[in-house]
């Protein structure tokens, strides 16, 4: 049976924060939403603690799991939480979004452990713009992307954040890099999550122009029903999906994902930190699996539809409508 909100809509997809360590540091980054913690208070779910609460939400239905951070490979023990995940009886893919940077050395050994798939961050392919967005070198994150295709990871996706004036103009590089690749580029919009306002209205840039491109050129176009409705465009050399944010409707209005912070609690919306339901204090409390279930229902009777509050560009709440 599949789980649904309030709001008719399923809950099929979990994606689990496993650090917010990175070891780049870019100016866009949004955490999935996560608020920064006090250094010295940092909190990280073990191996054992994820692995149990991903096999309560499989049981109820979500069998799809992504991992995210942070950067999820700068953690010492990443094999042995892919590996653990990878044996739940039920579920039907795991894969990982990175930056990639460290992808090189482990791409093999993830796909062997039971990583199906992964998404690669990569903003640009101007070594220069690369290190000055994000502190790194855009060569280990090239190696990384040759090492996930080569290890059989399929598919690799590219995750192409649009800025404007800063790399708005080498989409059609990207989709050439693609092709040669092997991989599926995502176009990804900026959204007004962890970033500053000024940061918001400097380097927004609307993707409704490379969708009319897209589609001219496209031999077909398709529709994810259940991953926010975005069209994917299959062009003669490449494969582009593309993903607004939350201003679009149709982006909240078909969100199946239920996310699980860093520090353990349930977020029921990328957008809002004000509806968290604590799942670790009772996990290590004691709690049965049986209680924490009733958590993750808790927070599914909490996920509405984030276009139904109005906000200011920087995320925060306003008020109901």
């Amino acid at each position: 049976m599949v789980l649904k909100d309030r709001f008719g809509r399923p809950v099929l997809n979990l994606r689990v924060s496993v650090t917010q360590r990175c070891n780049l540091h870019c100016s866009y980054c949004h955490r999935e939403g996560q608020e920064k913690t006090v250094e010295n208070k940092v909190v990280e779910m073990s191996v054992d603690e994820i692995v149990r609460l991903v096999k309560i939400a499989v049981r109820m239905g979500m069998n799809r799991v992504k991992l995210t951070g942070g950067e999820p490979l700068v953690r010492n023990d990443i094999l042995e939480i892919v590996e653990s995940l990878g044996k739940i009886s039920g579920l039907k893919d795991l894969s990982m979004t990175t930056n990639g940077t460290l992808l090189a050395k482990y791409a093999e050994e993830l796909y062997q452990k039971g990583l199906m798939r992964v998404n690669v961050n990569i903003p640009t392919l101007n070594p220069e713009t690369y290190s000055k967005l994000t502190g790194g070198r855009l060569r280990d994150v090239l190696e990384g992307i040759k090492a996930a295709v080569d290890a059989g990871l399929y598919p690799v996706k590219l995750n192409m954040l649009i800025l404007k004036g800063v790399n708005d103009h080498e989409v059609w590089s990207m989709v050439n890099f693609a092709s040669k690749t092997g991989t599926i580029l995502q176009l990804i919009e900026l959204e007004p999550i962890n970033i500053s306002k000024s940061y918001y209205l400097q380097h927004h840039c609307a993707l409704d122009d490379y969708e009319l491109e897209l589609g001219r050129k496209a031999i077909s176009v398709e529709t994810r029903r259940f991953m926010h409705n975005r069209r994917i465009y299959h062009l003669p050399e490449a494969k582009v999906e593309v993903i607004h944010p939350m201003e679009n409707t149709e982006f909240c209005a078909h969100c199946t994902r239920l996310r699980i912070t860093s520090d353990g609690k349930l977020k029921p919306c990328l957008m809002r930190n004000d509806n968290l339901v604590d799942v670790l204090t009772p996990l290590r409390n004691g709690a049965s699996d049986k209680e924490l279930e009733q958590l993750f229902l808790e927070a599914i009777r909490r996920r509405e539809p984030f276009f139904s509050i109005e906000r200011k560009g920087t995320g925060q709440k306003k008020e109901e409508l």
